[in-house]
């Protein structure tokens, strides 16, 4: 991969495809291309064809997509499903179309059975049935998956796809309507704390548990898969090990100074019980995560003060 070459990375302004830009401008990527949505309405596909047409990057990070937590889902599911299914696949068949060289899908954990065995593996994909409350951003991702992988079977396509386990950093939305739940958790703490209140309640039962994943581990993982010219169909990318819910919002609690109590309303969802991913593919390929927990929700706290305090 020459680093003169035109990457278009979809989704720049999002909390991975800003973290992907970051990795390549830092890793000294000279050409790439960004579209916002008033530039490029990604769910329109002649608008699509025609930027791809126009632009022709030879590299595409496909980071675009619809997201949120467990509420934002359960509210708004054929949303999630329509735009995420249209954003993936106006870009893989321009892409396609204007015979890019190499793209790399960005899906979810999430894709996998509700009950799957743990650690998933990546062969426990359509084992059975997923979590009804993000059903509809679930199957939307299976279905980004399996076009990469059908567009490399029919047409000799080079599409990778990637599977991350729950992500967080710098540039999350802590939008307590749209965010996923470390930028949820820092948001609800933080106006805890200010506010002086001597507790916190939170959904579910505080037993669900969650692999976490910082956001710049993740951008150096697609680079690293990018750069190596890797040739399967799909990864899981991730630490290996989980939290409980409760342990998580603990360790937030401390990094943002709360001094009060944690309840749980257990009448709320605690969506899957446990999303825990094999990595031992990517291990076995030499990539592993550098970033610690606590380390990490330090570096999302100190980004929210500033985006909060500016």
């Amino acid at each position: 991969m020459d680093k003169g070459e035109r990457v278009y990375i979809a989704g720049h302004n999002g909390l991975v495809g800003a973290s992907i830009e970051r990795k390549l401008r830092a890793s000294g990527y000279q050409n790439i291309i960004t579209r916002s949505h008033a530039e490029l309405d990604l769910l329109r596909q002649d608008q699509v064809e025609r930027f791809f047409a126009i632009e022709k990057p030879q590299y595409v990070y496909l980071a675009a997509a619809r997201v949120g937590g467990i509420a934002a889902n359960m509210a708004a599911p054929a949303q999630f499903l329509y735009e995420n299914i249209m954003i993936e696949s106006n870009i893989i068949h321009a892409a396609y179309q204007s015979n890019v060289k190499r793209l790399l899908f960005l899906g979810s954990s999430c894709i996998y059975p509700r009950l799957s065995p743990q650690p998933m593996k990546e062969e426990y994909l359509l084992d059975g049935k997923v979590e009804p409350t993000n059903e509809g951003y679930a199957i939307a991702k299976i279905a980004g998956l399996k076009l990469c992988e059908m567009y490399n079977r029919q047409y000799g396509a080079a599409f990778i796809s990637v599977m991350p386990s729950n992500v967080y950093g710098a540039g999350d939305s802590y939008d307590l309507d749209r965010a996923h739940v470390v930028g949820a958790l820092i948001h609800r703490f933080h106006d805890a704390k200010t506010a002086g209140k001597n507790k916190i309640v939170l959904w579910g039962t505080g037993m669900a548990r969650r692999e976490l994943l910082y956001v710049d581990d993740l951008a150096d993982a697609c680079l690293f898969l990018i750069e190596r010219e890797y040739q399967g169909t799909f990864l899981n990318i991730g630490t290996g090990f989980d939290v409980s819910i409760r342990e998580l919002a603990e360790i937030v609690k401390r990094v943002v100074g709360f001094d009060g109590a944690i309840a749980f309303d257990d009448t709320k969802p605690d969506g899957m019980p446990q999303k825990l991913l094999d990595v031992s593919k990517m291990s076995a390929l030499g990539w592993s995560y550098t970033t610690g927990l606590e380390d990490g929700i330090r570096l999302t706290y100190a980004d929210f003060l500033k985006k909060n305090l500016a």
